[in-house]
């Protein structure tokens, strides 16, 4: 019986190993293939162990390390207001639809879960956000098209909240007269944090990688560019100057451009803050996903 467990112990543990490899050795092969000579490359192909290392890459990225400082900040400033205002939001919804006695519960269920399966298409978006809220051009335009709510957060949310709160403490804080929205902030509020750092991750994932809103709705501005948005432009200026075949200075300058690595630096540049910022969130995310799947 003994020898039974210490076996599965051992099984499990590597499992789990190779699990945790298979998570961090593409990032490590990502990060060594940024770091690599171009044509070494384009020759051997992506190797964890490199046989010519090259800044070059980081190079023509940090050459326009301004314009990339003024996209990261315009990136964590989007981050932050769209997820603030993604939780409140989404909080506030789940709390609604979380009241069995609430007059069209079922109507504002079924509408939220229809958002989930079906949309009006991207025409007829740009249309609305551009002809009625008149969002082009403005940093409204990072923030609300999209991602400002999601319906699959608010069922999260709202699974949440009829399985962790009792409804004693709803009934308690009703005949102490405190008033709905008095219920949401100081009870609701302080009982879902591992709800609301769940949303938050993917909230906050979303707006991070998000560069639809400004390709679409940033035409004259590019000064509001995030840095997802940054990136994309420099990785196609990079592959116009490898590309082009009609411009002698540009074919000279484009013989020494490493093309590859300036991609797999890209990404290291935009996912890096992320890896940094996970580990925080991670054991609320995890409690918050197991709590908020199951059906009450």
């Amino acid at each position: 019986m003994v020898g039974s467990k210490k076996s599965f112990r051992i099984a499990v543990n590597v499992i789990m190993i190779l699990l945790v490899l298979a998570c961090i050795l593409p990032f490590v092969l990502l990060v060594m293939a940024s770091l690599t000579d171009e044509a070494t490359l384009t020759t051997y192909g992506y190797s964890f162990f490199p046989r010519k290392i090259s800044f070059a890459a980081y190079d023509y990225l940090l050459s326009s390390y301004q314009k990339i400082l003024k996209a990261y900040g315009m990136t964590f400033f989007v981050t932050a207001v769209g997820t603030t205002m993604n939780i409140f939001l989404t909080l506030s919804l789940a709390y609604l639809l979380s009241k069995k006695d609430l007059p069209g519960r079922m109507f504002l269920s079924f509408f939220v879960f229809f958002t989930m399966l079906f949309n009006g298409g991207m025409v007829p978006s740009y249309i609305i956000w551009t002809g009625v809220f008149h969002i082009r051009d403005t940093v409204w335009a990072l923030i609300l098209p999209n991602l400002l709510m999601g319906a699959y957060n608010v069922i999260l949310m709202r699974t949440y909240l009829t399985t962790n709160i009792p409804p004693e403490i709803i009934e308690a804080a009703e005949m102490d007269s405190c008033s709905e929205v008095g219920i949401l902030f100081r009870v609701v509020l302080p009982l879902s944090k591992p709800m609301i750092a769940t949303v938050g991750l993917f909230s906050g994932l979303a707006y991070w990688n998000d560069w639809i809103n400004g390709l679409y709705y940033l035409v004259r501005r590019t000064e509001l560019y995030t840095i997802q948005n940054v990136l994309n432009t420099m990785m196609s200026n990079a592959e116009f100057l490898a590309n082009n075949t009609n411009v002698t200075q540009l074919q000279s300058a484009s013989l020494s451009l490493p093309t590859s690595g300036i991609r797999m630096g890209i990404a290291v540049i935009a996912v890096l803050p992320v890896l940094v910022i996970y580990p925080f969130f991670q054991k609320y995310f995890v409690k918050g996903i197991v709590v908020g799947g199951v059906k009450g």
